[in-house]
Parts: structure tokens; C-alpha cells; sequence
């Protein structure tokens, strides 16, 4: 299958906590899978609707914040208890749009050294 993603999926060992903008303050953990520039893909208990905005607040490295808000554009139930969703951040400031851009950065130049560290 063709990669059509402008930017490259990060993965990141942390957790996400979103609100429903529909007026419920209820925050659901969600596992993230992977995050770029432009998106997020994470795995959840809870069932989330498509094409609905969600308020996120993700945890980076270094217990840095990043908030944002995203709407979920695709849904994969994995079992009987978990969905995977992938959502576009379409409210993310441009400071924390470049946090991640430096992250991943940095992740591009561990690659590399372990690459060269092998030879």
C-alpha cells in the first residue's frame, strides 16, 4: 500500500485525556498508537463518533502538554471492548504543531544513529 501521509507517524509512550464538546465533561484515557504534525491515531475503550470535534490534551515527552482539538475521521473496532480512531488535529497552535515537528526531528536522528552505530 502507497504512503499518502504528508508527515510521518511518531509513536509515543503516553496517554490522551478528551472531552466531549457536546456539553459532557466526561474524560476518556485512550492509548496513542502513533502522532504526527497533522493527526493522531490511539486505541479506546469508548465508543466515539466519526466526524465529531474532541478537545484532546496529550501528554509528550518530558510531561509537556500539548492541547488541541481533533476530529475523528476514521473508527476500527478491534474487539469486543476497543476501537481504534484516527483523528486530524484542527485546532492545534502552531508552538505545539513544531513541538511535535522537533519530536519527530529527533526521532528521525535516533534512527539514524542506530543505523550507523550497527555498521
Amino acid at each position: 500500500m502507497e504512503e499518502r501521509r504528508k508527515y510521518r507517524r511518531m509513536e509515543l509512550s503516553s496517554r490522551l485525556v478528551i472531552k466531549s464538546l457536546n456539553g459532557a465533561e466526561e474524560s476518556v484515557p485512550i492509548e496513542v498508537v502513533n502522532v504526527s504534525k497533522n493527526g493522531i491515531g490511539f486505541i479506546c475503550e469508548n465508543e466515539l463518533n466519526a466526524d465529531t470535534v474532541y478537545e484532546a490534551y496529550l501528554t509528550i515527552w518530558m510531561k509537556e502538554h500539548i492541547h488541541a482539538f481533533m476530529e475523528i475521521v476514521r473508527i476500527e473496532k478491534l474487539d469486543e471492548k476497543r476501537y481504534h480512531y484516527g483523528a486530524i488535529f484542527i485546532g492545534m497552535s502552531e508552538m505545539d504543531s513544531m513541538r511535535i515537528e522537533v519530536f519527530d526531528t529527533m526521532g528521525k536522528m535516533e534512527n539514524q544513529e542506530s543505523v550507523g552505530g550497527e555498521k
